[in-house]
């Protein structure tokens, strides 16, 4: 399988990770802004990543993939079966795929990625993003895993890949979310940053992540 992106998205990463965790060997070729092999360009017809290319067969966007990913290799089980727990991995997957994101996107593209672009970075919005949403996503991350280790039914699952990943990318740029404040979104995150196959997705991506930061 090729997976076609930029190892620093937080939706590259996610596919990654996921892959990993399923055993599924994936080469990750470099994709974006218009640019890529004939399989992301075929596949991702909006300029999307990631794109996937498995034979024949092409298909964008993280959430598809991971669903194509999951039918192929149903273990290890990282979507539950039980109704409740697999409805609020979903649930958790769609707010790190839009809330946290939406807010991310704001600090990590304006702080990293617009120069390289060279784009005139909204450092204002960024720091109003820092300032006032993610406090909001901080606090209700901090409430759901009080007294908890993971999200969903104690272990890791794409709940918390979903999530963790634009927070990644926020901390690339920002030092905001504190222990003192968010003890439990901390622990939780470098227990998810800890994983073998969120460490290795990390220290893959660290040169690229690097280049920006010293654009």
């Amino acid at each position: 399988m090729i997976i076609h992106g930029a190892r620093p998205s937080p939706f590259v990463r996610k596919v990654i990770v996921f892959a990993a965790e399923k055993g599924i060997d994936v080469d990750v070729q470099a994709a974006g802004f218009g640019r890529g092999a004939e399989g992301y360009m075929k596949g991702s017809p909006f300029g999307k990543i990631p794109a996937l290319e498995d034979g024949d067969f092409l298909l964008c966007d993280s959430t598809a993939i991971i669903t194509y990913m999951d039918a192929l290799h149903p273990e290890p089980n990282l979507i539950p079966i039980d109704p409740r727990a697999r409805a609020r991995t979903i649930w958790y997957e769609e707010f790190g795929d839009t809330e946290v994101q939406a807010a991310g996107q704001k600090i990590f593209f304006n702080r990293a990625v617009a120069r390289a672009l060279k784009r005139e970075p909204d450092l204002a919005a960024a720091d109003r993003a820092e300032a006032e949403a993610m406090p909001k996503i901080h606090d209700y991350l901090e409430a759901q895993l009080t007294g908890k280790a993971w999200l969903v039914e104690d272990r890791f699952t794409l709940a918390d890949l979903a999530v963790a990943s634009p927070l990644i990318n926020v901390g690339y740029v920002s030092d905001r979310l504190t222990a003192d404040r968010w003890p439990h979104v901390v622990a939780w995150l470098d227990r998810v940053k800890a994983r073998p196959s969120v460490a290795d997705a990390l220290a893959q991506e660290a040169g690229a992540v690097q280049a920006l930061l010293n654009k």
